[in-house]
């Protein structure tokens, strides 16, 4: 780790160096979709997966354990569409 930054190393799928970045995780719990911002992310520039650092999986695993007791949600029109 340099200067804060976590290093990545390289894509598991493509061997492409991986560049930290900031995403949005999504999970669905029970029917219910629990939106993740700002989580910090490397990502693969070449074929665009996502991994997470030990520290990061561990913060976000806790706040799955809790979703139950999260503030209030944000509520959102989202278009869905059937083929």
């Amino acid at each position: 780790m340099r200067s804060g930054v976590y290093n990545y190393g390289e894509c598991h799928v493509c061997g492409e160096l991986m560049r930290e970045k900031r995403i949005n995780q999504n999970f669905w719990i029970k029917k219910k979709l629990l939106v993740i911002e700002n989580v910090p992310a490397g990502v693969c520039p070449q074929c665009g997966e996502k991994v997470v650092n030990a520290k990061v999986g561990a913060k976000i695993a806790r706040i799955l354990e809790n979703s139950t007791q999260l503030r209030s949600p944000r509520r959102m029109i989202v278009p869905v569409i059937s083929l």
